[in-house]
C-alpha cells in the first residue's frame, strides 16, 4: 500500500446521507445509507451479509434505491422471494470482485486495455469498464451501462463504488 493509498483508505465519505467509515466493513456500513435500503434488503435475503462482512477484500459495485428502481416493474419484488434466493444471489455476486479495486486501478486497466477492461466477477462473469469522460461505467453481458457517481468509498474489508443501474448478469 502507498501512502496515497494509506491516505485514502482513512477517509470518511457520505452515502445516503450517512458517514462511511473505513474502520468498519462493507455491511456495516451500507446499511446506514438511506439511499442503499434495497441493497440491502436483497442481501439479507440472498443470505450474503456474512460473506460481505468477511476478510474480502471485495470491490462492491453498490446501486442505489433509484438504480433498483429503473428494474422492470416487480422484479425486486420477485427477486426477494425465498424460491428465487440463488437468482437474487447470482444478480447480487455480479456486482462484487474478489479484491480491492479503487477507481485509479480500474481507470489504469481501462487505459492499459485501450479503453475497456473486463472484471471477472464473483459470479464469474464478466463487466467491462469504460471511461465516458471523466466517469467509469460498467457494461454487463446483455450491454446494460451504469455509471459510477461515488467512488472509492474505503471499507474495512474492501471499497464500495456507488452506482446508478443495476448491472444484470447472464440469466
Amino acid at each position: 500500500m502507498t501512502a496515497q493509498d494509506s491516505m485514502m483508505s482513512q477517509e470518511t465519505k457520505m452515502v445516503g446521507g450517512a458517514e462511511m467509515y473505513p474502520s468498519k466493513d462493507i455491511i456495516s456500513n451500507a446499511v446506514n445509507s438511506k439511499d442503499h435500503t434495497t441493497l440491502v434488503a436483497a442481501v439479507k435475503a440472498a443470505g450474503l451479509v456474512e460473506t460481505l462482512q468477511g476478510d474480502g477484500p471485495f470491490t462492491v459495485f453498490a446501486p442505489t434505491n433509484k438504480a433498483f428502481e429503473k428494474l422492470p416493474e416487480g422484479t425486486v419484488a420477485t427477486l426477494l422471494k425465498p424460491e428465487n434466493k440463488s437468482t437474487l444471489q447470482s444478480v447480487l455476486t455480479y456486482h462484487v470482485l474478489a479484491g480491492k479495486f479503487s477507481a485509479t486501478k480500474i481507470v489504469e486497466a481501462i487505459k492499459k486495455g485501450k479503453g475497456k477492461a473486463t472484471f471477472t466477477t464473483v459470479n464469474g462473469d464478466t463487466l467491462t469498464a469504460m471511461l465516458k469522460g471523466k466517469k467509469v461505467q460498467l457494461k454487463d453481458v446483455a450491454g446494460n451501462i451504469s455509471t459510477v457517481s461515488i467512488s472509492d468509498v474505503n471499507q474495512s474489508n474492501g471499497v464500495i463504488h456507488v452506482v446508478d443501474t443495476v448491472v444484470l448478469p447472464v440469466m
